[in-house]
């Protein structure tokens, strides 16, 4: 193993930062925890990848506060776009001329559902 950050998965929601780190304490120095809020999972650094890879050895697998935990290396984060936002994605606003499915206001679709392809447009 070549890092010294662990990811820490399956966890109770319960959980807190000062409690992991305390479990951590044993294989070596605990440098940071940081626990994910609600998603159930957090990072465990260690001081050195020696004591990471005793850590991983001696918890993966292993029950705490109710839960199987899962501890692995941490891969780095995914890089991201900039600005914060996804490429790409979903479509965009229909203009208000396009019509729609549905039902829609039968007084003035008076074909009922569908397309709105009988819509008078003007």
């Amino acid at each position: 193993m070549q890092g010294r950050k662990l990811y820490v998965g399956n966890l109770s929601y319960s959980v807190t930062n000062e409690q992991l780190a305390e479990l951590f304490a044993a294989y070596g120095q605990v440098r940071s925890v940081n626990i994910i809020e609600g998603k159930g999972f957090g990072f465990v650094e260690m001081s050195d990848s020696s004591e990471a890879e005793k850590a991983k050895e001696a918890l993966h697998d292993t029950e705490f506060v109710g839960r199987t935990m899962k501890v692995d290396e941490a891969r780095p984060p995914k890089s991201r776009p900039q600005g914060g936002r996804p490429q790409g994605g979903g479509g965009g606003r229909r203009g208000f001329q396009q019509g729609g499915g549905g039902g829609g206001d039968r007084r003035q679709n008076r074909g009922g559902g569908g397309s709105g392809g009988s819509r008078n447009r003007y």
